[in-house]
């Protein structure tokens, strides 16, 4: 379970990243909520936690504000320790004159579409729920002694979508200029001819030619070769028939005759053959 939960908060961190642009050293917006669950549930050094959280090699950069600071005093000496802990953070500027709610006062950081690339840490159920309806704003929050990222909302990955098409796609004014650019480029001699390719050519190939884009070269396929004769195996000969066989074997024996071989007979064998007779 712990390989799959990191697995997906990588997969989280890398969606951000590739779609919104999060680069590291990561910046984490904390409010009053996530620093008492930190002290609360021993998560600490926070920074380190974090660090592990993300999967990050360079350590995260810790920010609150100056509205969170004032939410917490307010709350007396029971969340002391808190307003101790949160007060060790980086402040950024909020440009806000009075104090307003700390929920308020992240909103604000945040805007349309997160330009600070801040990760939201939070406890808070009601600013979660608002955050993700804003695209580019990964949010954390803690259960008991662990940390999560929540995955991208639908409204996040529609958005991530829609800003990948139009960065692909060109409007009818880029076209337009593109093509003026590559007729400006082409001699008056050969207007009249390339006027009549250009209508029969389409546009991709047009805007291609303006940027100075060459077209792929086409190199001819290899076609496929015979077999790799070592690989192969040798063929058998093809048995012959009976009759066939029995000709060779005539004429085998017609043609070769058999070798009469003499034997010598040795001085004992003649002695005997002499007592006999």
């Amino acid at each position: 379970m712990r390989v799959k939960k990191r697995s997906r908060h990588r997969k989280a961190v890398k969606f951000y990243a590739t779609c919104f642009g999060f680069r590291e050293p990561y910046k984490v917006l904390i409010d009053g909520t996530f620093v008492h669950h930190l002290l609360t549930q021993r998560l600490l050094p926070a920074d380190d936690a974090l660090r592990d959280l993300l999967s990050a090699s360079r350590t995260p950069v810790l920010f609150t504000s100056k509205c969170v600071l004032a939410e917490v005093r307010r709350l007396g000496k029971s969340h002391a320790q808190v307003f101790d802990a949160a007060s060790l953070l980086a402040t950024t500027q909020c440009e806000h004159d009075k104090v307003v709610s700390a929920v308020n006062c992240i909103l604000s950081l945040i805007g349309d579409k997160n330009p600070e690339h801040f990760f939201v840490a939070t406890q808070d159920a009601d600013l979660r729920e608002k955050l993700r309806e804003i695209p580019g704003v990964p949010v954390i929050y803690g259960l008991k002694n662990s940390l999560f990222i929540e995955q991208p909302s639908v409204q996040q990955r529609k958005f991530a979508q829609l800003d990948e098409e139009k960065r692909l796609n060109m409007d009818i004014s880029e076209y337009k200029r593109l093509l003026k650019v590559a007729s400006e480029g082409k001699t008056a001699a050969n207007e009249n001819g390339s006027d009549a390719e250009q209508q029969g050519r389409p546009i991709s190939s047009l805007v291609k030619n303006a940027l100075g884009v060459a077209e792929k070269s086409k190199f001819k396929r290899n076609r496929a070769k015979g077999p790799n004769p070592l690989s192969c195996k040798k063929k058998k000969p093809k048995p012959q028939s009976s009759s066939v066989q029995n000709q060779w074997v005539k004429a085998d024996g017609e043609s070769k005759r058999k070798r009469v071989r003499k034997r010598k007979r040795s001085q004992k064998d003649n002695k005997q053959v002499a007592t006999e007779s």
